[in-house]
């Protein structure tokens, strides 16, 4: 079958992060978020549920540096939990069942959340070895997981190629439809009296002493509020250069190829190493995926589209059959440890950041808008937020 090349986007690498629209004396946000991504838009949501007025703006259109993961939702640990970004993980898995709900209840959208389960396999023995080593965190921290027998697999997915040395089922292992999310997100936002501007840019930052006066945008336009966030992913980078703040914010672009069928081959995620199978309840299933370290260049490429599709369906030979409806690339914020960066940016005294997240930035969301609204309001911390520190390299 051959591989059809799209590009479904390109986003232009501004020489400083993008944003857009006025305001008016009389309707100055009480925050202004830099980044309509998930974790902009999550944001802005959770902050007006809270009474904030909030201006959100992008460079480009709400959503669209955001909509091109495979809408994983990784188990997270129940009990055990000791480390930060675990609680941080934990935070946000229980309040996407919820936050479901409720985006459904305030704009009609279903963004198809399903608690559908995930197999990990393995077909080398070092790959079966780290599934085993597995089971004794996943025990350890409350993670409900199964090992399979090669019938039982057969049974589960009749599909699915099934010469593995080990398979592993997380029945707690979620998806939704990134698209049909971030459209919630937007509409929610919006009916929660968010103002959502699309399509400027930011040219500079105004600071008086330590506090930020204003985003100064291509339009002329000075934009000012009590508190700024920057939510920018992958280009977040360019506004803490500005400000000579240490940060090992990177992109670094994934691959996806998008196969349509007549029916749903899978009933669950398939997880093998970094790669994994996404099953739609139309018939449609995503296949990624891949880690390029090449700049802001959101470009597919023949070989890493090949090779995604010959894993796909070697592992799940009934997708000869499917067509190949569409593939596209993204970039994710990496981070030089791991780790997202969240909080007040060094040196400033209003000026937040929330950025980083990688390959989890749409599992981190919810909990990321909790923990930045409570810091922008200045609650207590949920839990230790020292590692997600601005500035730390």
């Amino acid at each position: 079958m051959p591989v059809r090349r799209e590009t479904s986007f390109r986003v232009p690498v501004p020489s400083i992060i993008p944003i857009c629209a006025l305001v008016t004396k009389n309707t100055q946000p009480d925050v202004l978020i830099m980044g309509a991504g998930v974790i902009g838009l999550s944001l802005a949501w959770e902050l007006a549920n809270r009474d904030q007025r909030v201006l959100l703006v992008d460079s480009g259109q709400a959503g669209q540096a955001s909509w091109a993961g495979a809408g994983i939702l990784p188990a997270a640990a129940t009990t055990g939990i000791r480390d930060p970004y675990e609680s941080l993980k934990a935070l946000s898995h229980q309040l996407h069942a919820q936050w479901s709900e409720r985006l459904r209840a305030a704009t009609g959208i279903d963004t198809e959340y399903n608690r559908c389960g995930g197999l990990h396999v393995a077909r080398s023995p070092a790959e079966a070895a780290t599934l085993a080593a597995n089971e004794f965190w996943w025990q350890e921290h409350g993670i409900r997981s199964q090992l399979l027998e090669p019938a039982e697999l057969k049974a589960l997915e009749p599909h699915l190629k099934a010469d593995f040395r080990a398979a592993w089922r997380l029945p707690d292992e979620c998806q939704l439809r990134n698209p049909r999310h971030l459209r919630a997100l937007s509409v929610a936002c919006q009916k929660m009296g968010v103002q959502l501007r699309e399509d400027d840019a930011v040219v500079k930052l105004l600071t008086d002493g330590k506090r930020v006066t204003g985003w100064l945008t291509a339009q002329g336009a000075v934009l000012t509020a009590d508190n700024y966030c920057i939510c920018s992913g992958a280009w977040a980078r360019q506004s803490l250069d500005e400000l000579k703040i240490p940060n090992g914010i990177l992109p670094v672009r994934g691959q996806m190829v998008l196969f349509r069928g007549p029916r749903p081959l899978l009933g669950q995620i398939v997880n093998e190493g970094n790669r994994y199978l996404v099953p739609r309840r139309d018939g449609r299933l995503l296949a990624g995926s891949v880690e390029e370290e090449v700049g802001y260049v959101c470009e597919t490429t023949d070989i890493a589209l090949q090779g995604i599709q010959d894993w796909a369906t070697e592992l799940l030979p009934a997708l000869k059959q499917c067509s190949v409806e569409k593939t596209w690339a993204g970039l994710r914020p990496g981070s030089f440890d791991g780790l997202p960066y969240l909080g007040l940016v060094p040196t400033t005294e209003n000026l937040f950041l929330a950025a980083g997240h990688f390959r989890s930035g749409l599992h981190l969301s919810c909990g990321t808008a909790v923990v930045m609204a409570d810091m922008i309001e200045g609650r207590p911390d949920r839990f230790d937020v020292t590692p997600f520190r601005v500035g730390r390299g």
